[in-house]
């Protein structure tokens, strides 16, 4: 095995997504810098690893970096994992690397799954262009919104329905994806507008949120009642899905304007 640092990913959820050439490296290396050892050692376990470890994470980074830098530079290979995914991807990871190449040691990687990516396809939103912004910051949301392409955040379960509320509160023209628990038993993408979603059971387990690019231009009033006297005919409630769809603004919303404009009949 070639001296340098190993950026391995791993698993976010399915041991089957483990790659063979994973496995390998982890087993061929001379050390494993793991973001918790505790946590590693069950994927160790699993896939019968036996290489040497230390933790590596983002509050001893200052003390072990210097030193796994002094063992790479004295010919060790070295495979640094987070606790899921890929290292560097809102984990640590990337001051190693930044400390790598800066030493001038070989760095390679070995690819493994990305929540973020993973959610962003599930989305079905454009993926031409995107932004990951990490775990969601409510402080910044404002600023986040000039950005007019596809968002990708992190966010944990216990603030997912108060993030709902700001998206809701600032984005509120801008479908969302909720992706939970990707490649677990019970991953779910749960796709609306933000206004539509805040009334949903909170989602468990790990999350994603995926903002779908901002619409070109809000429609005018007069273009707004202009479709809804083309679904007039509709019940109250269809009429109001469909004039969502086509005006892109919530079903909240258009209800309101539905029930305000007199058409439909329930």
């Amino acid at each position: 095995m070639q001296t340098g640092l190993y950026i391995v990913g791993t698993p976010i959820g399915n041991l089957s997504d483990m790659s063979p050439r994973a496995i390998d490296v982890l087993r061929d290396a001379d050390l494993i810098a793991a973001e918790d050892t505790r946590v590693f050692a069950k994927l160790a376990t699993h896939f019968d690893i036996k290489t040497p470890r230390v933790s590596c994470h983002e509050h001893n980074e200052r003390d072990v970096v210097p030193e796994l830098i002094e063992k790479l530079q004295s010919g060790a290979s070295i495979a640094a994992v987070s606790d899921a995914g890929m290292p560097g991807i809102s984990d640590p990871g990337f001051r190693l690397v930044r400390a790598a190449r800066a030493a001038g040691v070989p760095v390679y990687v070995v690819p493994g799954p990305v929540a973020a990516m993973a959610a962003l396809v599930l989305s079905g939103f454009p993926t031409d262009r995107f932004t990951f912004c990490g775990f969601f910051d409510e402080k910044k949301l404002r600023d986040d919104n000039k950005i007019r392409h596809t968002i990708i955040y992190y966010e944990s379960p216990n603030r997912i329905m108060n993030t709902i509320a700001a998206l809701a509160r600032v984005m509120p023209e801008r479908q969302i994806a909720i992706v939970r628990e990707i490649t677990k038993i019970h991953e779910e993408t749960i796709i609306g507008y933000p206004a539509d979603l805040m009334h949903i059971d909170a989602p468990r387990g790990e999350i994603v949120i995926v903002v779908a690019p901002a619409p070109d231009k809000k429609m005018t009033d007069s273009e707004i009642t202009e479709i809804i006297n083309d679904i007039a005919r509709e019940s109250t409630k269809a009429a109001a899905a469909d004039l969502a769809q086509r005006a892109g603004i919530s079903k909240k919303e258009a209800y309101k304007r539905m029930l305000n404009h007199g058409g439909g009949d329930d």
